[in-house]
Formats: C-alpha cells, sequence, structure tokens
C-alpha cells in the first residue's frame, strides 16, 4: 500500500533527464546493491546508516528515495531529509526491486569509470568540442552521474589524461566510448549504459546525423549542427559551452519525449474580415 510521501515507478520517470527533477538517492544496502549492481538514471548511493551527515546537502530541494523493496529504509530516509528541510522528499512505491520487475532502464556500474574520493565519476575527451563531446556529456549528467567530472585536454593527451587521472576517454579512436562503424559515441553510451528509452533513441538519431555529416537522416540533425556550431564559436571556455549546451539538449529531449507529433504556423488566429 503506498504511503502519503511515495511515488510510482511510472510517475518518477518522467521525472527522469528534466533539469529540474528531483535528487535520487539510492539507499540500499551494501549487499542488495552486490545482488544487483545496477541503479536507477541518475541515481546517487548515500548510505543510511550516514543519513544524519549528509541530508543538510538536500536542503530546499526535492529528492525520491529508493531502498529495495520501498519500506523502512527508504521510508527513514525520507523522513529524515524533510527533517534536514528538504522541499519533499518522497519514496519509491515498491523500490529499485519493483523498478526492475516492470522492466525500466537501469544503468550497470561496471560500465563507468572508477569513482573518485568524492563519488563522482570523470570523463577526459578532446577540447573544443562540436556534438558528441557535448551530447555525451549532457546524457551522464542527466541520466548516470548527475556531477560527473568533464576534462577537455588536447586530443593527443587524452589516453594519459584518463589514466593518471582514474577517467574514462571518450570520443576518440580505439576506446570503449566511441563512434561503432555509422554510430556515433553517444549511440554506444545509449546503448551500453541501458538507456534505450524511445527519447532517447529518437535523441540519439538526430546526434548520429549531426555528428557524422548525415544531416538528411533527419529534419532535425541539420538545426542541430548549426546550433551546435554556433555554440563553438560563442564560447572560448570548453566548460562554459557544455553549460549552454545542457540547455540545447535539455530542449531536445523534451521534444523528442513530448513534442513530436506538434506543429506550429502562423498566424495561428487569423482575425475576423472586417465589414
Amino acid at each position: 500500500m503506498s504511503s502519503l510521501n511515495s511515488i510510482p515507478s511510472e510517475k518518477l520517470l518522467r521525472l527522469i533527464g528534466v533539469p529540474h527533477g528531483p535528487v535520487l538517492i539510492d539507499a540500499r544496502t551494501d549487499d542488495d546493491f552486490a545482488a544487483d549492481p545496477r541503479f536507477i538514471p541518475g541515481a546517487i548511493r548515500r548510505s543510511h546508516s550516514t543519513v544524519s551527515d549528509w541530508a543538510a546537502d538536500l536542503k530546499g530541494r526535492s529528492a525520491v528515495v529508493i531502498c529495495n523493496r520501498g519500506q523502512k529504509l527508504s521510508e527513514g530516509v525520507a523522513a529524515w531529509l524533510r527533517h534536514a528541510g528538504a522541499s519533499s522528499a518522497d519514496v519509491l512505491t515498491g523500490g529499485h526491486a519493483a523498478w526492475a520487475d516492470a522492466g525500466l532502464p537501469l544503468v550497470p556500474e561496471a560500465k563507468l569509470p572508477t569513482r573518485n574520493a568524492q563519488g563522482h565519476t570523470v570523463w577526459v575527451t578532446r577540447a573544443r568540442p562540436k556534438v558528441d563531446r557535448v551530447a555525451c556529456p549532457w546524457l551522464i549528467r542527466r541520466f548516470v552521474d548527475p556531477q560527473a567530472v568533464f576534462l577537455f585536454v588536447a586530443p593527443a593527451e587524452v589516453p594519459a589524461v584518463a589514466e593518471r587521472f582514474g577517467g574514462a576517454p571518450f570520443d576518440i579512436e580505439g576506446v570503449t566510448w566511441s563512434h561503432r562503424g555509422e554510430f556515433c559515441t553517444f549511440d554506444t553510451m545509449v546503448d551500453e549504459l541501458g538507456l534505450q528509452i524511445e527519447p532517447l533513441k529518437k535523441l540519439a538519431v538526430i546526434v548520429r546525423g549531426a555528428d557524422t555529416g548525415r544531416p538528411n537522416i533527419v529534419p532535425e540533425a541539420a538545426g542541430l549542427l548549426a546550433a551546435s556550431l554556433g555554440l563553438s564559436r560563442m564560447f572560448a571556455d570548453d566548460l562554459e559551452q557544455l553549460e549552454a549546451g545542457m540547455t540545447l539538449y535539455d530542449s531536445f529531449y523534451r521534444w523528442c519525449r513530448d513534442a513530436t507529433d506538434e506543429t506550429h504556423n502562423w498566424p495561428t488566429n487569423k482575425p475576423g474580415r472586417l465589414a
């Protein structure tokens, strides 16, 4: 039976991937996580035993807490977060098990680079991004690790920097996270990270067309390419460009999810003919 402060899986799925969605807290025990080392997209692992230490970090924010079955651990953590000033803290109905049973997307921890001391993943790629090297960080920040670190470096130094700083190199030749045949790195990440939901599959085609010189694949690819090249000329700082690009991809994602059937024309309401 659902409690007042609970949210079903189907509703939570609609909140994942949007910029102002709730913070997702995976509070499963180490044993439960070891039994299924995958997490709901965007979830952050936190221990229920130390909630008093980190609860204040979520003051004023909304959160959804996930334990294995949506019972005592998530109920207790959510109550503590509300006590510490979270604007809302809900429990995922049925917990991780219900989400998995519903066949909803889960990200395998084993696919990710080893997390640093702060619990963040680190990713390394070439400087001066255009399409893939903005699309992939957007995907990671929205669906994998909201606090991921991205290092943009000289192309020749990507492998060495990744090795020295414990990161995953991406969008260069000869690494896991790269192009595969006609598919771009964004395609690879969507596939490997278990994120094959319909909006992301639609977005992947747009990114592929813009990134691989095939803007005729879908009409939207040419628009994404134009916007991406424009951004690359507006910003000298790669991280500032990435922040601007986050909004660009947020808008494309929402179009893919909610607005592909909507049309627009002008004028929408013609004034009546005057006598």
